[in-house]
């Protein structure tokens, strides 16, 4: 009878848990995380391409942008996350600051993200464009009156604006913006102009706005274009036009949906392909023309209906203002009776 060495069966063990632990590697790194406020239907046709065009599977978390950033934070070095994606530049800004987002050298994003679109430290990235742009009635405005969201404080407006409440980010980051290009006392003086100038009680989003224009509560409001999008793409009648605010006066207020690597994940050159991937022309496409929203990637194609809206002059103001200006905006439209 032969006998087994004693090394062999000990050989064989740390081979199978050699093996097993490069298997575990080998299938976690054909998995990513991401923790999301965008959307799920937004979201997912796009994760899905990401997954039959590599191999690599995306799960996802969604829910709101605050919620997720503590969730972040507590878990600290235990977070699964690999990706933080938000539909705000500000709330990228408070992750990043908060050092829990690490920075990403990569050629591929500087190239397709312009630089006002992200971070100046390269922690987070735009994804895609929207708009925050001046609605109006056809039938009760001439667009020739129209210029500026400044202009909108002036008297002839009066009784006929309507605003979304100050309490949704859109428009703490459009009065934070407006704070980076003119300072707080002419913001203030601009905050306390439409207030003054509203027809009826603020607004809980913008389709409800929208709507209101189209009833003949108000005559012009301030909206992002893919609430917009969305109603016209289902009802092309619909009795309400945008207005490129702005031109020729600081470009229109411009916000991201965009991400960033969790300061954890322990696969940061995984995370980075997918982000330089939904960079990517084809896939800003896709990402972009599922919610009406515009490719932050110059060469990314335009969907049919947001191109018909025509083109405009963007602000250049860095979108990381957004969230260094947040906390003096919402302080000035509390100061202003803006609720």
């Amino acid at each position: 009878m032969s006998h087994c060495p004693l090394w062999r069966p000990v050989a064989v063990a740390a081979i199978a848990l050699l093996s097993s632990g490069f298997l575990t590697a080998a299938l976690a790194a054909e998995t990513l995380v991401v923790y999301s406020a965008r959307n799920e239907q937004l979201i997912k046709p796009v994760f899905d391409a990401y997954t039959r065009e590599t191999g690599v599977q995306v799960k996802f978390t969604t829910g709101d942008a605050a919620v997720l950033i503590e969730r972040l934070a507590a878990e600290g070095r235990n977070s699964p996350a690999d990706v933080l994606m938000t539909v705000d530049a500000g709330e990228l800004w408070n992750a990043a600051e908060r050092g829990l987002l690490q920075p990403v050298k990569s050629d591929v994003l500087a190239r397709n993200v312009p630089a006002h679109l992200r971070d100046p430290g390269n922690r987070w990235f735009g994804l895609s464009m929207r708009a925050r742009t001046i609605a109006y009635s056809p039938k009760r405005v001439d667009p020739a009156t129209l210029s500026t969201y400044e202009a909108l404080a002036a008297p002839a407006w009066k009784g006929r604006l309507c605003l979304r409440t100050s309490k949704k980010v859109y428009n703490q980051s459009l009065v934070a913006t407006l704070i980076a290009a003119q300072g707080e006392a002419v913001t203030e003086r601009i905050v306390r102009g439409w207030v003054a100038n509203l027809a009826t009680d603020v607004f809980a989003n913008d389709t409800q706005l929208l709507e209101a224009i189209a009833a003949g509560q108000c005559d012009v409001g301030i909206v992002n274009t893919y609430y917009y999008g969305r109603i016209v793409k289902e009802r092309p009648d619909f009795p309400v036009k945008i207005f490129w605010a702005n031109q020729g006066a600081g470009g229109v207020h411009v916000n991201i949906s965009g991400a960033g690597i969790a300061r954890y994940s322990r696969q940061g050159a995984a995370a980075t392909r997918f982000l330089e991937w939904l960079s990517g022309s084809s896939a800003q496409a896709h990402f972009a023309a599922v919610n009406m929203e515009f490719p932050v990637n110059p060469a990314a194609t335009l969907d049919p209906l947001v191109k018909s809206w025509g083109s405009f002059e963007p602000s250049l103001i860095n979108v990381a203002e957004a969230g260094r200006l947040q906390p003096a905006a919402v302080r000035l439209m509390d100061r202003a009776g803006y609720r």
